[in-house]
């Protein structure tokens, strides 16, 4: 069985009856050595140093209807902020005297952070600290939009591809989001120079290991710079709301399988596998993540940014999201770094 592990370390590629084996084997031993293997695959390319980078939540406002999501336009309960540029320059003083080298500005698809305010916004902080990374994730938005961003300052570029199967793209959106678009952004961020990066839910309804095959075949082909995973978790007040969480164990072994397939890839340990375990981000790291997000957004809008359910760290200063998030890691014996912690290609 160990064969496969050595198989798709060596093709950097992975067959559906390889991946069907993974998702099903009760086999702990097999699992610990794939585990093993994309550790080793991580620290090859990154040693042992796991990558901060410094959240702030723009919005909670969003156009976009989709099921899965607490902040769905239709969800009359979502509580609705925006924070002002003044704010975003606070979050980003704050992380810069905390040590974050990245900036990770994520929102909804707000129309109120147009280009014009967006522009100005990246500009400043690029002004501001001109040695840190400036990620956006913000959604979808045009091939000229994407640039204007890109001139301001911004480096990298976050947009999960959901699903590589349109079908089951149309079966998670409404019917005016289109796959195609989706896909044609990624490719816009990529040709413009940005890090891209993707990625996907991990149990999101109506998810097969066929959809999760062509999600690995996409990766391997796209080969982004980043690839964002965990699990789905159910927000109220959404049509999806009685669905079931992702398995925490499923997205650990898919973790390990993209180290194998991209092993230069950042992976972050996200926040909804410190969700749904006390010890899911120290898990996501052994098994082949290196990267992790604190939060530096107001505590007091943290509550607001209601993706899904139940959501770990709103509570807490930057500096303790901080401290805590770094303590973990050091007990499993790995570095917290935060400098820029650039994609590191491939010689």
């Amino acid at each position: 069985m160990n064969s496969i592990i050595s198989n798709i370390q060596n093709r950097h590629d992975i067959s559906i009856e390889e991946l069907r084996f993974i998702l099903s084997t009760d086999d702990e031993a097999f699992i610990d050595n794939l585990r093993s293997a994309a550790r080793e695959a991580a620290d090859a390319v990154y040693g042992k140093r796991i990558f901060m980078r410094g959240l702030i939540e723009l919005s909670s406002h969003c156009k976009n209807d989709c099921l899965y999501c607490g902040l769905r336009r239709s969800n009359s309960t979502a509580v609705r902020y925006r924070l002002t540029d003044d704010e975003i320059y606070e979050c980003c003083e704050e992380g810069y005297s905390l040590g974050f080298r990245t900036f990770v500005m994520q929102g909804g698809e707000d129309g109120w952070f147009d280009d014009k305010r967006m522009c100005r916004i990246v500009s400043t902080v690029r002004g501001n600290y001109p040695d840190c990374a400036i990620t956006l994730s913000l959604g979808e938005r045009s091939r000229e939009s994407y640039q204007a961003l890109y001139d301001a300052g911004a480096n990298r570029y976050l947009l999960r591809h959901e699903t590589a199967s349109p079908e089951h793209y149309a079966q998670l959106h409404p019917a005016e989001m289109s796959w195609k678009n989706r896909m044609e952004c990624l490719k816009n961020l990529k040709e413009i120079g940005y890090q891209v990066g993707c990625g996907f839910m991990v149990g999101s309804p109506y998810q097969t290991v066929e959809t999760i095959f062509a999600d690995l075949q996409f990766i391997r082909s796209f080969q982004p710079h980043m690839v964002g995973i965990g699990p789905f978790i159910s927000a109220h007040d959404t049509p999806f709301a009685d669905f079931k969480n992702g398995s925490v164990g499923t997205t650990l072994r898919l973790l390990s399988i993209i180290r194998l397939l991209h092993p230069h890839v950042l992976l972050p340990a996200t926040t909804a596998l410190g969700t749904l375990h006390p010890k899911g981000r120290e898990r996501g790291i052994l098994h082949g993540a290196n990267v992790v997000m604190p939060n530096l957004s107001p505590r007091k809008h943290r509550k607001d940014y209601s993706i899904y359910d139940n959501k770990i760290c709103t509570g807490e200063e930057s500096a303790e999201c901080r401290a805590c998030v770094e303590q973990r890691i050091r007990k499993i014996g790995y570095e917290t770094v935060v400098d820029r912690g650039d994609y590191s290609p491939a010689c």
